[in-house]
């Protein structure tokens, strides 16, 4: 017999069967369709997240600053922080020194407790992407300027929900009150959230990082956020700064410095490594659909003994029988893998339309940044190789079994 004789004697046993054949498939085309929901997911999160970093700048550099300030000589002045960035514009295009704080937010007789008080300087807005370095954007008036930050003036700018809730959305000229002392409003931020809630992201103010500093009673930055003139002097910019860090302190472990890129590594690897483990519990479902194909398949060989004693008594070797057993568990497993992949994929892009929006909401990244659950081709390859895979290896046991029957024996079987 050859090849396509043996694929004809498969489809008609499945044919025969139908209930049996979907029974063995089905361990198949869950473990399948569960290998291609993970890896679709996982690929839309990595997306977003490396879409969130192409928003906020890949020549971003965030240095935390620990230090051994004691309000003596060991206190890093942000002052030096500027004079760092004009020592060295080849790879240094400016910084913000960010500071977060709560105070008494009050407009009238309304008193505002949650809301979140970021201090920074004119370079916490990028005038290229016309937005906040992390992700925020304009809808009306401007942001903090340079002469507000150097003087220290009192403006602010509002997020969606003060704007809304304190001044019915008129709020440009108008003033509230931040530790007691009235600010200007310059500027309103865009809605990032799904709804305005007091205490949400969009209940938050930008004022000058001095003007937040005395707020908090404190003259110490912990965190700085640089600019690095491009991507590919971003890793050169770090090696300045760590370097007049460590000059300073002379202590590795009184500052952090983490550029974008290396970031993005960061949450690659665990999101990688959090993939690989559960790819590796769903591929149990495909451990399992080939115990169930190699369980039918000798439930086949016992039905069929006396057709494989009057196979062999015509004269079939051991190869021909092995290789109809063989053959006659591929297109299960491999039908079975089809189905899988169609439906992970559908699966896939249901949840992810679900859940996408829910994940850019809650991790108020900007409107360019959107979530796709789609499967690479390599993933849909591989899953399909896999369950043929699986098919023919836990198909050649009883294709083994079978092929060694005697055929005297198999022809007395009842």
């Amino acid at each position: 017999m050859n090849i396509t004789q043996y694929f004809k004697l498969a489809i008609k046993s499945l044919k025969t069967s139908k209930m049996r054949a979907f029974l063995t498939m089905l361990g198949i085309i869950i473990g399948v369709g569960a290998v291609i929901i993970i890896i679709s997911l996982g690929n839309g999160l990595q997306k977003m997240v490396d879409q969130q970093v192409e928003s906020m700048g890949v020549n971003l550099i965030q240095t935390y600053v620990y230090g051994r300030g004691d309000g003596t000589t060991m206190q890093l002045a942000p002052e030096r922080m500027y004079e760092l960035v004009d020592a060295h514009p080849e790879v240094l295009s400016g910084v913000s020194p960010y500071v977060s704080t709560n105070a008494r937010v009050r407009h009238g007789a309304t008193e505002y407790e949650r809301t979140t008080i970021y201090g920074v300087s004119e370079v916490m807005y990028k005038q290229d992407t016309q937005a906040t370095l992390d992700g925020e954007t304009l809808a009306q008036g401007r942001f903090l300027q340079y002469i507000d930050v150097e003087r220290s003036q009192n403006v602010c700018v509002l997020g969606a929900y003060l704007a809304e809730d304190a001044f019915g959305g008129d709020a440009l000229g108008k003033t509230i009150s931040i530790g007691g002392v009235p600010y200007t409003v310059v500027g309103v931020l865009r809605q990032s959230g799904d709804t305005l809630q007091e205490g949400g992201r969009d209940d938050q103010i930008y004022i000058s990082y001095n003007n937040a500093l005395k707020l908090m009673g404190s003259r110490t930055v912990n965190l700085y956020m640089f600019m690095a003139t491009s991507r590919d002097t971003a890793a050169a910019a770090k090696t300045v700064i760590d370097g007049y860090l460590f000059d300073f302190f002379q202590d590795e472990d009184a500052y952090y410095t983490m550029t974008m890129a290396e970031q993005v590594q960061m949450i690659n690897a665990m999101m990688g490594v959090a993939m690989l483990v559960l790819v590796a519990i769903a591929a149990i479902s495909l451990l399992v659909g080939g115990i169930g194909i190699m369980n039918i398949m000798l439930v086949s060989v016992t039905e069929r003994t006396r057709e494989i004693g009057i196979r062999k008594s015509l004269g079939a070797k051991r190869r021909d029988i092995r290789w109809q057993f063989i053959i006659e568990a591929g297109p299960p497993s491999a039908i079975g893998g089809v189905v899988g992949i169609l439906f992970g994929c559908l699966v896939a892009t249901v949840v992810g339309s679900l859940i996408g929006g829910v994940l850019v909401s809650q991790m108020g990244v900007g409107s360019n940044v959107t979530f796709s659950a789609t499967p690479t081709t390599g993933a849909v390859l591989v899953s399909f190789g896999v369950s043929v895979g699986i098919g023919i290896l836990f198909g050649y046991l009883p294709a083994n079994k079978a092929a060694k029957l005697n055929p005297i024996d198999a022809l007395r079987y009842d």
